[in-house]
């Protein structure tokens, strides 16, 4: 593992004002993700897991606090930057695979290159077919969603995920909807591509089993991030 510093947050908070009484979700947050590395987040429901998620990832704000991406500053940058810099160092899992359903697998795996617009449509196909090999779904690219099971729709999005090769992948509850036995061939599967890429994973998960196999384990409790 790496001690390069992918992303990180210091001191974050996340309050909601629009309530009567304030209501504060993220207290004082501090974590550093380094190159290659895999951290779990626990955390019962509605701790703010998915909230300071968002917020590594640069979908939502910090109500004060700093998040930093590959060395940048990240969370105070404009709306069209911080999209260009998570296009461009991010990528994302969530526990439904938010694939398109009218598109076949290649073309979903297609879609983050369509926005970075970086590749030509050729080289882009060839990027989504490998990263597709990659994954085992080889004999499945031009299958659409309703074709695939569960547990290819998800390493469909696991491609999607990884084609640009970004430095972080954020994933929310990526097993969450899988049986035991495709929970784990997942996890294996993302543990061996953290490895091949040099890929970091943040996992937001409420599986104490899977977390046990992550190289840090924090749990959010009453706002705060305590390491394990």
């Amino acid at each position: 593992m790496s001690n390069e510093v992918v992303l990180s947050c210091k001191n974050v908070s996340k309050k909601y004002t629009e309530f009567k009484d304030d209501i504060l979700i993220l207290d004082n947050i501090n974590i550093v993700i380094r190159k290659d590395e895999k951290v779990a987040i626990l955390g019962l429901s509605g701790s703010g897991k998915t909230t300071l998620l968002n917020i590594l990832g640069g979908l939502d704000k910090c109500s004060k606090g700093e998040v930093s991406l590959v060395g940048e500053r990240f969370d105070n940058q404009s709306v069209n930057r911080r999209s260009m810099m998570r296009n461009k160092h991010l990528g994302f899992i969530y526990q439904l695979h938010h694939l398109l359903p009218e598109f076949t697998a290649i073309e979903n795996v297609m879609i983050p290159l369509a926005i970075t617009k970086k590749y030509d449509k050729a080289k882009s196909i060839r990027k989504a077919e490998e990263i597709l090999a990659r994954v085992g779904l080889e004999e499945r690219f031009n299958h659409k969603p309703s074709d695939l099971s569960g547990g290819e729709r998800q390493r469909v999005a696991i491609a999607r995920a990884l084609v640009t090769n970004p430095s972080c992948i954020l994933a929310d509850e990526p097993t969450g909807n899988l049986d035991m036995e495709r929970s784990d061939s997942i996890f294996e599967l993302m543990c061996e591509l953290s490895q091949d890429f040099q890929t970091s994973f943040v996992i937001v998960t409420h599986d104490e089993t899977l977390a046990k196999r992550m190289d840090k384990i924090y749990r959010l409790v009453k706002g705060s991030l305590i390491q394990e």
